[in-house]
């Protein structure tokens, strides 16, 4: 063969291989690439978008969430953190957020769908958002330098936020609970200062703010229940040594006698656990975990109040509000952080009895006792009073509010969900409100109570501008960051080994 020929074929050969697919990724690894990536990461974020929409405005809908195995539980909410939570999406933004980036998303496959590169659109996005920013920033108003103005302004934020939830028909009730407890914090914005508890029986409206802190445990037997001025040690200490725990070994005896020797052993060491604890100078000993018979008599001896197996969330935000720190161990008291407050005592709420610190070194400190016929209206009472609260926590840090009902229009699909979601006539309502805002109303908005549009400072419909600027700043960059995806790569599985025992 000539070396021309020779070389031609070499040539034909090498590009032949060029051609060949080339697999760089384990066996069992998937891609998607380009438009199957993008159009896989839109359907995804617009399905959970539509999901979660039809929950938007005071007369959203709500879900039936069934949780499974044996014990299924059943939440019936509006709340879209909640829901998201439960069909596994992690960290949940608001709804709103999740609502404004998947109807981005929707314009984008559509643009996407014209050969328009997706850089080109983020491009357009980022000028839009900005454009939104300025308008908004226009359109707040600051009443913080006026104290009854601005607490004027904190009812309707709250109004406005409990418009949507269960707690709608007693919002005036609810809205000034939350407002109240908000106040007390003197804007530091520590919700863990504000305990929620919630106890079946009477109605919704016989809920109540409380001040100091509740704590839903029994005091120990044949101890003090009301103590005046108290030294309270919060602990996460074994107060059970007194039981025989002799893991993995045997004891052989030859008499009974030798059992109780044993038994008496382990009593002197908890005795000379109780005497270090009480060394510390206090009148109120709480520990996370059980307290046995033996200690319990020990403290009841020496006149100090114990209180066992209170909850980790509780003896943590019972730390905070007492100015005490939980400990495990007592070899130095003078290292050790006690907790103060002026009093504690039992107190009745319904047909349970709870211990009530008031007092505390923490003065915002605070509790609002929910009551209500359910268990699930109790669920969705604390959710709906929980989002009420960060909003306000949020409004008092940034004390800028803008009006509600979608007076922005930033996105027109929102105003239209909100108003199909109530049964009116969406096209209609957006048409109108559109030419209100080419009138100059610009507090204009949609009341969703009269199926009509309204001006929102009349009706005194209010949002938090830090809450409504943070929705539109992170659903653009989240749906800029879904855009910007053309390729997923997805590992290949681990594969099971069976397990080989050693015998």
């Amino acid at each position: 063969m000539s070396e021309s020929r020779c070389g031609r074929v070499c040539a034909v050969v090498n590009a032949s291989m060029s051609m060949a697919p080339v697999s760089i990724f384990r066996h069992g690894a998937d891609e998607e690439k380009a438009e199957t990536a993008r159009l896989s990461s839109f359907i995804g974020a617009i399905a959970i978008g539509d999901l979660v929409k039809s929950t938007l405005g005071p007369k959203g809908m709500d879900k039936i969430l069934l949780g499974g195995g044996k014990d299924s539980s059943v939440t019936v909410t509006n709340d879209g953190a909640t829901i998201l939570k439960a069909i596994g999406v992690d960290n949940p933004a608001a709804k709103v957020l999740v609502v404004l980036a998947a109807e981005l998303l929707r314009e984008a496959e559509l643009l996407i769908a014209k050969k328009i590169h997706p850089q080109i659109i983020i491009a357009g996005w980022r000028k839009a958002t900005q454009a939104a920013r300025d308008a908004l920033r226009e359109a707040a108003v600051d009443h913080g330098s006026d104290e009854l103005k601005f607490q004027v302004d904190l009812m309707n934020i709250a109004r406005t936020t409990l418009s949507s939830k269960l707690l709608t028909h007693h919002k005036e009730h609810f809205a000034k609970l939350a407002v109240e407890a908000v106040l007390r914090l003197k804007g530091s914005g520590n919700l863990e200062a504000i305990h929620v508890i919630k106890k079946l029986g009477g109605s919704l409206t016989d809920s109540y703010l409380d001040e100091g802190f509740l704590l839903d445990k029994r005091i120990g037997v044949n101890q003090p229940k009301r103590i005046e001025n108290a030294n309270i040690l919060i602990a996460n200490t074994g107060m059970d040594t007194d039981k025989i725990k002799i893991f993995g070994s045997r004891v052989r005896v030859d008499s009974t006698a030798k059992v109780a020797e044993i038994e008496m052993a382990e009593k002197e060491k908890m005795k000379e656990k109780v005497e270090r604890i009480l060394k510390h100078g206090i009148n109120c000993f709480i520990n996370r975990q059980l307290i046995y018979n033996y200690p319990e008599q020990l403290f009841a001896a020496a006149g100090v109040m114990a209180i066992e197996h209170a909850d980790f969330v509780g003896v943590e935000r019972l730390a905070l509000v007492t100015g005490g720190e939980i400990t495990s161990t007592f070899d130095h008291p003078e290292l050790v952080k006690i907790g103060h407050c002026k009093l504690i005592e039992e107190v009745m709420i319904g047909e349970d009895t709870l211990i009530h610190f008031s007092g505390v070194d923490m003065g915002e400190a605070c509790t609002i006792v929910l009551r209500g016929a359910t268990q699930q209206i109790l669920d969705e009472a604390e959710r709906s009073l929980h989002d009420a609260l960060c909003v306000l926590a949020q409004t008092v840090k940034e004390t800028r509010t803008v009006y509600g009902g979608d007076t922005g229009l930033f996105v027109l699909q929102l105003p239209t969900i909100i108003a199909d979601n109530a049964g009116y006539d969406s096209a209609e309502l957006v048409s109108q409100l559109r030419a209100a805002h080419q009138d100059n109303k610009s507090t204009f908005g949609l009341d969703m109570t009269q199926g009509a549009v309204g001006d929102m400072a009349t009706l005194g419909i209010t949002e938090s501008f830090q809450v409504k600027r943070q929705v539109l700043l992170s659903a653009a960059e989240a749906a800029e960051m879904i855009l910007r995806v053309d390729n997923i790569i997805k590992a290949a599985p681990r594969k099971r080994v069976p397990d080989h025992h050693p015998c």
